[in-house]
């Protein structure tokens, strides 16, 4: 993540100049009488190489908006609601100069950002500095949390965050590799970016939690981001004869370097990638070649939740996804109607939405059971973040496209397993 951001304060928003940013989309429920507006500001990823992430926006803005159409009630009065958002374009640079529009210029009374640390970690730092209340997910608690240079001691004062974190997604991708048998070695591919630093660091990432598990890693190094050559991460790869990769790469990234092992006949036993192989879309993008690669499983329509704000469970909500779209679920949705589903619960039990402290208050506070289940802040891992339910699984291809299947649950019992690894 770039660290190149100018952060100002409200005393500051005279100065702010928003005229080269692009014009938000505003939702508003305007449909009851209202004591005034609470402004909510939403920054997503839907361009970019991280535009999967966004892929559900439409559809989930679209239920929200309905939702809201008759306001909300807070501090014993209805409010009208305007939903500000904005896109980050997959660019951390940009992801801070939206927020700070939102905070500066729009006065929004609760931000909300998610997808991966390019969009949270730089929306995150702007609410911390301005004292806007905020509300993150999709991204690893690490990258999060000790990519804004988090104190475990202190943590933040403003800003929370609900997901899983490294140690999940490395006990997820180890009960899956333990069910195939290979001479366990890993080659490790991680970029030069946020998640990739916490993926592979010495002490919080995979290379400690591998070692302790008999798996032996071979780490190249950190590559750039849109990288055109993954010649030498694949000659290390094999000479080391690696039967298992793992990393953590955006979808370009990963096509490129799909392509390249193929090109230089490389051929693993096993392909378990964060973030890139998430999305049908990639998936469908890579052709035959995307059959039997892995993946981490956030959220899925077999998950045993349900929303407490529309009551719909995780199959409902993917069902009337599809119907909507014509398109096959996607992880994100849950996430994102989780995310609205605990701001709205907040809004609810706030004293007073129009003072931050207020609202902070009913974060710290809340008790809730969402679509992705239960979020409530307890100071564990950390002050700022609770953790959510993963497991993992792996694409198969069917006579209707493509499918992922849960193939390990190990690490969430609750969650039910729907086949097994296959090799490549």
């Amino acid at each position: 993540m770039s660290t190149d951001k100018t952060f100002l304060t409200r005393r500051d928003a005279v100065k702010l100049g928003a005229g080269a940013l692009a014009m938000p989309a505003i939702i508003s429920s305007a449909n009851a009488q209202t004591a005034g507006v609470l402004k909510i500001g939403y920054v997503n990823a839907r361009t970019g190489p991280l535009a999967g992430f966004g892929e559900a926006d439409a559809f989930t803005l679209d239920q929200i908006q309905k939702l809201l159409a008759n306001g909300v009630q807070s501090g014993g009065k209805n409010w009208k609601v305007e939903i500000i958002s904005k896109d980050s374009q997959s660019n951390s640079n940009r992801a801070a100069e939206v927020a700070q529009e939102l905070i500066l210029s729009n006065k929004v009374d609760l931000l909300l950002a998610t997808s991966a640390p390019e969009t949270t970690n730089p929306v995150a730092d702007q609410a911390e500095v301005n004292e806007v209340p905020c509300i993150t997910t999709n991204c690893p608690w690490q990258p999060y949390f000790f990519g804004r240079k988090g104190d475990p001691a202190k943590g933040f004062k403003w800003t929370y965050h609900f997901f899983w974190g490294l140690e999940d997604v490395i006990g997820s991708f180890l009960a899956l590799w333990e069910t195939v048998p290979t001479n366990k070695v890993v080659g490790g591919i991680f970029p030069n970016d946020a998640d990739g630093n916490a993926w592979g660091d010495q002490k919080i990432g995979f290379p400690p939690a591998l070692a302790q598990a008999g798996f032996k890693l071979v780490d190249p190094g950190r590559y750039q981001p849109m990288s055109n050559d993954f010649t030498a991460q694949i000659t290390a790869f094999k000479q080391a004869g690696a039967e298992i990769i793992t990393g953590n790469m955006i979808p370009p990234d990963f096509a490129t370097f799909w392509a390249q092992c193929a090109q230089q006949g490389f051929k693993p036993k096993i392909v378990t990638i964060g973030k890139a192989l998430l999305f049908p879309s990639v998936i469908e993008s890579l052709g035959a070649r995307g059959d039997g690669l892995s993946s981490e499983i956030w959220w899925s329509p077999n998950h045993p939740f349900k929303s407490s704000l529309t009551g719909q469970s995780c199959r409902d909500l993917t069902d009337a996804y599809t119907k909507a779209t014509g398109r096959p679920w996607t992880q994100p949705i849950g996430f994102q109607h989780a995310l609205w589903e605990v701001a709205i619960d907040v809004l609810k039990r706030t004293k007073d939405p129009k003072k931050p402290e207020s609202i902070l208050e009913s974060i710290i506070a809340t008790d809730y059971n969402s679509i992705v289940g239960p979020v409530k802040w307890t100071g564990q891992p950390v002050k700022n973040v609770t953790k959510t339910p993963l497991v993992a699984g792996q694409w198969r291809k069917t006579d209707k496209g493509f499918d992922l299947i849960i193939a390990q649950n190990k690490t969430a019992p609750q969650i039910p397993v729907g086949g097994k690894l296959q090799s490549l």
